[in-house]
């Protein structure tokens, strides 16, 4: 990034942000230290609740402090308002909207917040930093410009899964874990409830998912349903529902309002000022709006913290991201009102066809944007018997090897041995293979390091819980430090890489 100091630079001195949370300055230390090393396009992986907005508008701050411009795109008109307000907030107040009639047009200020749309129309400007919010939409003109541009490039995105995106973004920061997030308060649990289900059977399928059209019809089916159960469980919680298509969202809206609950669509198709309307509305915690209805507008980036159902009408098989984004509306903590938790009614059968992926992504986050494209290619199938598996714990259900409620683990079969001693000599068959955890830890560190992987630290994380069949203790801190590295650990790694890329192929 050159620096280009302008004649009549604003002052950005003054803006004062809120105390950061524990994860967020280590995860802006981490994107500093990849630029050092080289890497100009990054991606931070943070979940809803994480700040995702409070974390690229600080890497803008650094930027303006040291008179570069910096630009934080939007992909939604809903965002670009939102964000504005919040940079305000911050004390960012000198800043431009490049967005179509948009009174805050100014290109002459060095701090842009723009949206994506209109970029792409008009062409883009000078910049030393943008900030992709959003980041797994892809548009094919933004990513011929990320791969042209000289400005360093960041990616903010809670499911980085998109197909290719480890083709653009050379580095993978996890700012946090939706467990990490749950634990410290940030998040409220899930409460889940299956309901009457959307008959899938012989549904019309396009590049292995359900067609909109298709969810569309079966889901008209049990529109009563929907309305009945919601009436039964969650009548006095502020509701979003996904549903499958506009036409789908008008009859659940329609249905709702017959039975005197306030309900309104918001769609691509909502004009833009009854989106002013409808936002400003239902923001407020004491809506006369008690359900809003969408397909995707509202599933990513629409934070409303007082939202304690999502009621999951829009049936899927391949797009956990989409699956994640929807559920996380309601997941944001919100102590002014005394919010504890979010029931999700599950019309759609999602939650038990992705439970067992999005278990071990509650729990770990993503190791690589590899990783993450496989969650959304790979086609679930219904397992009816995990509908009536609970935590043998809590009694938590869904349930898969570990309880999303209470943490209950159902221990993995491990590919090692810990012989008794105070030591716990690792072994891989036969052959010792480290003389302690830490032992191990460090020897893994140390081949993460040197195998070209873009994340090092969560490439030894699952290392070590694969070869151990457990987490890594928290006090284990990474180390790039050289130490000898067992052949048989190295065996071990090759043999499961080859595993994992022979189950990638499957899928």
């Amino acid at each position: 990034m050159n620096a280009r100091l302008f004649d009549c630079m604003p002052d950005y001195s003054e803006a004062k942000f809120p105390p950061p949370r524990s994860f967020q300055d280590p995860a802006i230390e981490s994107i500093i230290a990849g630029r050092r090393v080289g890497h100009r396009v990054q991606m931070l992986c943070s979940p809803t609740g994480s700040g995702k907005t409070y974390l690229g508008l600080k890497l803008c701050h650094a930027s303006l402090k040291v008179g570069r411009k910096a630009t934080f795109v939007c992909d939604r008109k809903s965002l670009i308002n939102q964000t504005s307000a919040v940079a305000s907030t911050y004390g960012l107040h000198q800043h431009g909207i490049i967005q179509a009639q948009n009174p805050r047009f100014n290109m002459d200020l060095p701090f842009q917040i723009a949206s994506v749309q209109t970029v792409m129309e008009r062409g883009w400007h000078d910049t030393d930093l943008i900030i992709v919010d959003e980041a797994h939409t892809m548009y094919a003109t933004l990513v011929d410009h990320i791969k042209t541009t000289k400005a360093t490039v960041i990616g903010l995105s809670a499911t980085p899964f998109t197909r290719g995106l480890g083709q653009i973004f050379t580095n993978l920061i996890n700012a946090a874990t939706m467990h990490q997030l749950t634990e410290s308060g940030e998040l409220v649990p899930m409460k889940v409830l299956s309901c009457t289900r959307i008959n899938m059977d012989g549904a019309k399928v396009s590049d292995g998912e359900w067609t909109d059209k298709a969810a569309a019809e079966r889901g008209m089916e049990i529109v009563g349903d929907v309305v009945s159960e919601w009436s039964r469980f969650a009548e006095n919680r502020k509701t979003i529902v996904f549903a499958a298509n506009v036409r789908h969202c008008e009859e659940l809206c329609r249905q709702f309002n017959e039975c005197g609950v306030l309900a309104e669509v918001f769609t691509h198709a909502t004009k833009d000022n009854d989106r002013e309307r409808i936002l400003d509305e239902f923001a407020r915690t004491d809506s006369a709006i008690r359900v809003l209805i969408s397909v995707e507008a509202l599933a990513k980036g629409f934070d409303v913290k007082d939202v304690g159902c999502v009621v999951d009408c829009r049936p899927l098989r391949k797009s956990l991201s989409t699956a994640i984004q929807m559920w996380g509306r309601g997941l944001r903590a919100s102590k002014e009102t005394g919010k504890t938790d979010c029931l999700l009614l599950d019309h759609s059968g999602n939650i038990v066809r992705f439970i067992e992926d999005f278990t071990h992504f509650f729990y770990h986050g993503l190791e690589s944007l590899d990783e993450g494209e496989k969650l959304d290619r790979s086609v679930r199938k219904d397992v009816q018997e995990r509908e009536t598996v609970c935590c043998p714990k809590c009694g938590y259900k869904p349930f898969f090897k570990r309880c999303m409620s209470c943490g209950h683990e159902i221990a993995p079969e491990a590919a090692v041995a810990a012989l008794p001693g105070q030591m716990h000599e690792i072994l891989i068959g036969k052959h010792r293979v480290a003389s302690s955890e830490r032992d191990l830890w460090n020897q893994l560190c140390s081949y993460a390091s040197t195998s070209n992987s873009r994340n090092p630290q969560g490439r030894a994380w699952h290392l070590f819980r694969k070869i151990s069949g457990h987490e890594p203790p928290r006090t284990f801190s990474f180390t790039a430090d050289p130490v000898p590295v067992d052949p048989a650990i190295v065996r071990k790694i090759k043999s499961l890489d080859i595993a994992y890329m022979k189950a990638r192929a499957a899928a």
